[in-house]
């Protein structure tokens, strides 16, 4: 019998947070050298563009924890076994690998959790030193500095903390697993907003067609997304086996209904009865159906992008080339580990490239009105 773990236990947090509040000093030890001789705004700016690369590399890291079935690696929070680390848990890993050797607690799976917590701590700590920072400034009189989409950065970020907590204590619920990715991504598109606009010299506003256009293709990426995160928490990438087809067929058998069960256990239904191959199938082949629509549409607004002189476009195109790319691959190859991270951060990648043309404010016709003393030089 494997021993009982309550499923919270406290008493490692403070080590945790000190450990996190430590992996993050070396990032912002790191902005202030860089930026030693430059104005406190520019460190603001510095801090947060790498705070959105390190909260990249963190959704990768996410993905590559689940990817590895190391979600339950540690089958308590915040710590593992109660321990900060999983030297401290060395007894109770072993135990539990000996009796199931695969998993879910094996001395690797749990290090790959413990990280994959450490990591966390620390862009939430990062993420606190900026709401300082953009507070500081505003005291400083820096009256253009807001403090709205900090402040809510900090809030999703101890969001995404809780489901972190639940992912685990709720043993791998696919709602719950589901929305805590589609949160990783949420914090993508907070973090590139506060980057976009603490630029010094932003760029020029996308026309109003063409940001309605890139709003449509963010709403459809984030809808194949929630798909995506969909069949990938109920393990359901290699329902079907083969491409374009599924089962040999272009219309397999399918169970919509057991599809759209949203709130269950894994692997089930509500009502404990096994979750069946045609509703696996049908949890598939929605998210092929999906990505149909979203493609063509991604398409579409890379090349208007491309037209309209944008960088974005470009890398729009790329992306959804790579996306394509390996999201075919993770079924004709089975699920490759490499391809899973790829698919997962080629949709977080894609997502900051649209935010970035959406965050750029537009200026209103008050704001571009020509000056009076302009008309009487002209005369």
């Amino acid at each position: 019998m494997m021993p009982t773990v309550p499923n919270y236990d406290f008493s490692p947090v403070l080590h945790l947070l000190l450990l996190g509040a430590a992996l993050a000093a070396g990032p912002i030890a790191w902005v202030w050298w860089r930026k030693r001789s430059e104005q406190p705004r520019a460190r603001l700016q510095a801090l947060v563009v790498l705070t959105l690369f390190l909260t990249f590399d963190l959704v990768l890291f996410g993905a590559f924890t689940r990817l590895t079935d190391s979600g339950l690696g540690c089958p308590d929070w915040p710590g593992c076994y109660g321990s900060a680390s999983p030297v401290g848990a060395h007894g109770e890993i072993a135990q539990a690998q000996a009796q199931m050797p695969t998993g879910p607690v094996t001395h690797r799976k749990a290090w790959i959790e413990m990280v994959h917590r450490y990591l966390a701590s620390s862009v939430g700590a990062l993420i606190i030193v900026m709401v300082a920072m953009a507070w500081m400034l505003r005291r400083a009189g820096e009256a253009d500095v807001g403090l709205g989409l900090p402040m809510l950065t900090l809030l999703w970020v101890c969001m995404q903390g809780a489901f972190g907590a639940l992912t685990v204590t709720m043993k791998l619920f696919p709602a719950i697993v589901t929305l805590h990715l589609l949160g990783g991504y949420g914090l993508l598109v907070l973090l590139t907003m506060q980057a976009v606009r603490g630029q010094a010299q932003r760029p020029a506003a996308p026309a109003p067609a063409l940001r309605s256009l890139a709003a449509l293709a963010t709403a459809m990426l984030v809808l194949q997304a929630l798909s995506g995160a969909w069949v990938s928490t109920n393990y359901a990438v290699l329902a079907c086996a083969d491409f374009p087809t599924c089962h040999g067929s272009w219309w397999p058998e399918m169970d919509f209904n057991q599809a759209l069960s949203l709130w269950r256990p894994l692997g089930t239904l509500a009502d404990g009865t096994p979750l069946s191959t045609a509703g696996i199938t049908a949890i598939h082949f929605m998210h092929r159906l999906l990505a149909l629509v979203t493609v063509l549409v991604l398409a579409c607004t890379a090349w208007r992008l491309h037209v309209a002189g944008l960088r974005q476009g470009r890398w729009l195109a790329g992306l959804l080339a790579l996306q394509v790319l390996t999201g075919v691959s993770n079924v004709v190859l089975g699920w490759p580990l490499l391809a899973a991270l790829l698919h997962t951060g080629g949709a977080g990648a894609m997502l900051v490239v649209l935010t970035s043309v959406l965050a750029v404010p537009q200026v209103h016709a008050a704001q571009r009105r020509v000056p009076a003393g302009a008309w009487e030089g002209a005369r």
